[in-house]
């Protein structure tokens, strides 16, 4: 799944590419309608897809940013809305003249939203598995799991909130990697970037956060930020389905140190795995305490 740095990577690509543009027409595939017809809600999600091509159609895109792992569009029509964007396991969006030109047949497959820009480019959203989400909302608050992410981790305030939230009852007896995967605690790392700074902090991930003092915690936190900073440098991770806008993958998955690993890249030891939060947590047995 994409974490923090993907889908930073990807909105600094939309950003000039999209902004101040008109959506001139809106394409949804037969199979985000069939889902709508038979209950399911592949992709678009709380809104019928006649609905959501006219409330898109004309309107001006006038802001894209991030907030965690997801990408906010806003966009302008008789007022501003938001179109609220999560890649899920494998979405990426393509700024491309036609769906030819997106390079992997497994995208090109898998185009499911299609918006017409004013320069007669598209903006295509591709999603090989279908876990990706979009959401048109009046404001942030009409999807309230919105309101409950923490602060983004480069904000002053976030490394106040981590500790506040870690030692708090309800994460002070959870494994610290269940801990920094949770959104309220630390927003955008996932899976990939805990697996690394645990491993940087020769932590072992299923200790629980009352066993960590609050020194370490901080130093922990600061890693979190330092591995995110270097990753948006490196263009992301691309472990499978990742792309950028440009249909570039990522280099982060080069410097790992752990992730993905069979081997302990410092002592040599075969690496071990687990299941922490219903992700598998790879690391060293001789290194992480």
């Amino acid at each position: 799944m994409p974490e923090l740095p993907e889908v930073e990577g990807v909105v600094r690509q939309i950003r000039p590419a999209a902004l101040g543009k008109r959506i001139e027409e809106v394409f949804v595939s037969d199979t985000i309608r069939i889902s709508k017809t038979s209950g399911k809600e592949a992709i678009i999600k709380r809104m019928e897809t006649d609905l959501f091509i006219s409330r898109l159609m004309g309107a001006q895109i006038i802001g894209v940013e991030r907030r965690s792992k997801y990408i906010y569009f806003t966009l302008k029509k008789d007022g501003e809305f938001l179109l609220v964007n999560h890649l899920g396991m494998s979405g990426a969006w393509f700024y491309v003249d036609s769906l030819l030109s997106i390079g992997e047949e497994k995208f090109r497959k898998h185009v499911h939203v299609v918006l017409t820009l004013s320069d007669g480019n598209l903006l295509a959203f591709s999603d090989i598995r279908r876990f990706g989400e979009m959401r048109v909302l009046k404001e942030e608050a009409d999807f309230p799991p919105l309101l409950l992410m923490a602060p983004e981790p480069f904000e002053e305030r976030a490394m106040a909130h981590f500790l506040q939230m870690a030692e708090s009852p309800k994460y002070q007896n959870k494994p610290i990697k269940e801990v920094i995967m949770d959104g309220q605690v630390i927003s955008g790392c996932g899976n990939i970037y805990a697996t690394e700074a645990l491993f940087k902090m020769k932590i072992h991930p299923n200790r629980a956060a009352k066993r960590i003092s609050r020194t370490r915690k901080i130093e922990l936190f600061e890693t979190i930020v330092a591995i995110l900073l270097e990753s948006i440098d490196a263009g992301g991770s691309t472990i499978s389905d990742y792309r950028n806008v440009n249909g570039e993958s990522g280099n982060m998955q080069n410097r790992f140190g752990m992730y993905g690993k069979k081997q302990c890249m410092e002592c040599g030891s075969m690496t071990k795995s687990l299941q922490i939060g219903g992700r598998t947590s790879v690391y060293c047995p001789t290194c992480q305490k």
